[in-house]
C-alpha cells in the first residue's frame, strides 16, 4: 500500500495519534481508546500499520492462550515531506483533508463523551481567525508557529502531562496574488 492510501485514512489516523507521544500500546488498548470503532477495525488497521513498518512491535505476551503484542509508532514513518506532498494531486489534499477532518471529529465527540471533559478548563479551541498576510508575512508567520511547536515536539510523557492534538490547518480564502520573476 502506498504511503497517501496508508495515512490517509480517518481511522489509521485516529491509531497514529493515539500511539503518540513515545508510548507503548496493545491493540486492546486501542480499541479501548477509540471504543467508537468496531474492534475488528482496529486489529485489521494496527495490522496494515504494522505490515507497512509505521508500527513496531517491541513486546510479545502470552494473555488467555493469544499472544499480546506492543506497538510503538515509528514517527518518522508517518511523516509526509515536502517532496511528497508537492506530488500529491488536489484529490490527494481533498482525501487528506477529508480524512483529518473524520479523525478530528471523531476524536473530539470521544473527548466530549469522557467523564470529566470541560472544554473550558482544558484550553480547548477551534477559533478560525482570517489574517491578511503578504507571502512574506505568511512565511514568517508559518515559521514561528512550526518553532513553537517544534520546541514541544519532544516532550516526552511525564507526570502532569496529558496528550494533546493540536490540528493547524492553514489555506487562503481567496486568489493569490500572481507575483513577479
Amino acid at each position: 500500500m502506498d504511503k497517501l492510501d496508508l495515512l490517509l485514512h480517518p481511522v489509521r489516523l485516529r491509531i497514529v495519534h493515539a500511539m503518540s507521544g513515545e508510548r507503548t500500546r496493545t491493540t486492546s488498548d486501542l480499541c479501548a481508546t477509540l471504543p467508537d470503532v468496531p474492534k475488528t477495525t482496529v486489529y485489521r488497521h494496527v495490522g496494515l500499520l504494522a505490515d507497512a513498518g509505521v508500527l513496531e512491535v517491541t513486546d510479545e505476551q502470552r494473555v488467555h492462550g493469544a499472544v499480546e503484542r506492543h506497538y510503538r509508532l515509528r514517527r518518522e514513518r508517518t511523516v509526509i515531506d515536502t517532496d511528497e506532498a508537492a506530488s500529491m494531486t488536489l484529490d490527494d489534499h481533498r482525501r487528506g483533508f477529508t480524512a483529518a477532518l473524520a479523525g478530528l471529529h471523531a476524536d473530539f465527540n470521544a473527548y466530549l463523551d469522557r467523564d470529566g471533559a470541560d472544554p473550558a478548563a482544558d484550553s480547548v479551541g477551534y477559533t478560525q481567525i482570517p489574517l491578511w498576510l503578504d507571502r512574506d508575512e505568511l512565511a514568517e508567520l508559518v515559521d514561528e508557529i512550526v518553532g513553537a511547536i517544534r520546541s514541544k515536539r519532544h516532550n516526552k510523557p511525564a507526570p502532569g502531562r496529558s496528550l494533546h492534538l493540536l490540528s493547524p490547518i492553514l489555506f487562503p480564502l481567496e486568489g493569490l496574488p500572481h507575483h513577479d520573476g
